[in-house]
């Protein structure tokens, strides 16, 4: 699948005010600074699509963008904020457990893991949320340009491996690099197999 077309749809704060047209949606979610909206900007081919930023959290809302006319990518908040309140860190919590548990459209949720770096706790702790609720997701490994080719597959062992001690089954998984475009076509024929 290309993606030909990539226009911004409206942003939310609840999945009961995201956009009224009710096509398939597909959803990227990941500790901030984990490369998201790079991933998206790359994907669609489009820079300016997702804001980027070197400072974690610059998504605060929910964003939908819609793809081809056919279906939402949708944009969310990070988790695992280390500098904002504790109060902010809860509503931002809130936000996207509503849309998780709530968008009756959301096809699959993408998972976005740094490859650089052992899976995280606060990863595992949401995956395992995801696990508990029954809500379908794949992982997307980002920034797989930054390790070489040997010392990245043997990090993406060592995540599956870990992955391994809590889910009999693991995941659908992806690695991909925004500076590369490594990842992008697999990653585009999974959503389109949904579609």
């Amino acid at each position: 699948m290309r993606i030909t077309e990539a226009k911004f749809a409206g942003s939310c704060t609840r999945a009961s005010s995201k956009p009224s047209r009710k096509l398939p949606e597909f959803a990227f979610i990941g500790r901030s600074n984990v490369g998201k909206s790079s991933l998206i900007n790359m994907l669609c081919g489009n820079s300016k699509l997702a804001k980027t930023s070197s400072t974690p959290g610059k998504t605060k809302l929910i964003n939908h963008f819609i793809i081809n006319d056919s279906w939402y990518l949708v944009d969310l908040p990070g988790y695992g904020f280390a500098k904002i309140s504790k109060e902010a860190r809860e509503e931002l919590r809130r936000m996207i457990n509503d849309y998780i548990l709530g968008s009756e459209e959301m096809v699959v949720l993408f998972v976005l893991v740094d490859s650089r770096h052992d899976i995280q706790k606060i990863d595992l702790e949401f995956i395992s949320g995801l696990g508990e609720n029954g809500i379908p997701f794949a992982i997307i490994f980002t920034k797989g340009d930054k390790l070489g080719p040997n010392a990245l597959k043997a990090q993406i062992e060592r995540d599956k491996e870990i992955l391994s001690q809590y889910w009999e089954e693991l995941p659908p998984m992806f690695v991909s690099s925004a500076e590369t475009g490594a990842g992008k076509e697999e990653i585009l024929e999974y959503i389109h197999n949904y579609i």
